[in-house]
């Protein structure tokens, strides 16, 4: 791909620091609304532990690495990146705000409700802790309530139940340094979930009602949808690493060779395993061979993956809208990919499930490996960027002749082949008039006379 196919002003960046591994992006929008993707990068992380940075250098050595890959398949230097995060020190609060208007007569407008979220930002809050979004409910004007959108109407009082998130200080310093160290700028920090959300849930399901279950390597996050908001956020402190801990401890293998053996061999029901395979696992050097059953290891999942789900259940039921969910569950993050895991969450809870893949926002021609649930974050990190219109300039063409201005290659392409064609057409002309010219100068020819 060349660098002057796109436009670098249409070009957006973003990173998923994830706890088992860091992805990186690059896409456009095109005119009928779809993501095209111009480059990705994924390369494992291990400085992240439960969403939270751990080790600096690591992290850092991770993210240069996959912002590398990016970088190559552009043909361009990425400056300006979008970040999500997440961890288990993401909370959730309710508060109300109540704004008095000088004028009744006076309409509603973007203003007042800007106004009203700033003050939310002015909440005092525990030592440490930061306001990460603020997402507006209801609105009630005048005593009128359960007004969605009040901007146009006319009243003196204005009230609106709003959605708090929040997140430790130095989770997201430490998100913002490593960035730095990159050599990149932070464009805006978004909630994974909500990141999430972007790519994996249409319109018609949030108005319904639907709870999305990110199940990453550290944490698993919850996120409920109802009339079109958000209504309820948690996050629950296990994931994807602790059944691979489960399975090294059950089995007595080693790390990685849990991890290989819950991705190819593993299920969430071991109802659902019939030809029970023995799986053989070598052994340390001069041990004998480990011999593990198939259903062996799905009972050991499957344990884990109901502790998951009661700990889901239980969030959906303090948030009130248990028997509302009409969308029901969508499971989505790497976590989700075990087999028959969409049929476990739906015996255990009692709720339909489905898993969530992030292909409907893509355009035609797609990298096969993206349409996964392990890109949900990323690919949903582009589409809030597009939609809140955040995208600020991320990349910077190299160019093969510096002596040639930024956008000039195009332009100097154009006007050499309309010159090439222009001389084309003239020397054919000029051809066209020498044969002619040729032909009524030639000698008469005696044999026809």
């Amino acid at each position: 791909m060349k660098p002057y196919h796109f436009d670098p002003q249409e070009v957006v960046v973003a990173v998923d620091i994830g706890t088992t591994k860091v992805c990186a992006i690059a896409g456009r929008m095109n005119e009928f609304g779809k993501i095209e993707v111009l480059g990705m990068g994924r390369v494992s992380s291990e400085g992240v532990l439960r969403g939270v940075i751990s080790n600096i250098e690591k992290t850092v050595n991770a993210i240069k690495e996959a912002i590398t890959a990016v970088e190559r398949q552009l043909e361009a230097d990425v400056r300006i990146v979008h970040v999500g995060i997440a961890g288990q020190h993401i909370k959730s609060l309710q508060h109300r705000g109540i704004l008095t208007r000088d004028n009744a007569h006076d309409e509603i407008g973007q203003e007042d409700i800007e106004m009203l979220i700033h003050d939310m930002y002015k909440l005092v809050l525990p030592p440490g802790d930061k306001i990460l979004h603020v997402i507006p409910q209801e609105f009630t004007v005048d005593n009128e309530q359960g007004i969605l959108d009040p901007i146009g109407m006319s009243g003196i009082r204005l009230e609106a139940n709003f959605h708090i998130i929040t997140g430790q200080i130095t989770a997201s310093n430490n998100i913002l340094r490593c960035i730095e160290k990159v050599g990149l700028k932070v464009a805006d920090l978004t909630l994974e979930p909500i990141a999430s959300s972007e790519s994996i849930l249409s319109e018609e399901e949030k108005e319904a009602g639907i709870a999305l279950v990110d199940i990453g390597g550290g944490t698993t996050d919850l996120t409920i949808f109802h009339d079109g908001i958000i209504r309820h956020t948690a996050v629950i402190p296990f994931g994807g690493n602790v059944v691979t801990r489960d399975i090294k401890e059950g089995c007595t293998i080693m790390p990685h060779q849990a991890e290989k053996l819950k991705i190819k061999f593993g299920s969430a029901l071991a109802d659902e395993v019939y030809d029970n395979r023995i799986i053989t696992i070598p052994g340390l050097k001069g041990r004998e061979p480990k011999e593990i059953s198939e259903k062996n290891l799905a009972l050991i999942i499957q344990a884990r993956m109901e502790e998951i789900f009661d700990y889901v259940l239980w969030e959906i039921r303090r948030s009130g809208y248990e028997k509302k969910l009409i969308g029901g569950i969508v499971l989505t993050g790497g976590g989700s990919l075990l087999k028959h895991l969409n049929m476990l969450a739906e015996y255990h809870t009692g709720i339909p499930a489905r898993i969530g893949f992030p292909v409907d926002l893509l355009a035609h021609g797609y990298p096969e490996e993206v349409a996964t649930p392990i890109w949900a974050t990323c690919i949903g990190l582009l589409r809030h960027a597009f939609d809140t219109r955040n995208y600020p300039t991320s990349i910077e063409i190299r160019h093969l002749d510096e002596s040639v201005p930024q956008g000039m290659e195009t332009v100097q392409q154009e006007v050499a082949t309309e010159e090439h064609s222009k001389r084309n057409e003239r020397g054919w002309w000029e051809r066209a008039f020498q044969k002619t010219k040729e032909w009524f100068e030639a000698e008469p020819d005696p044999d026809l006379n």
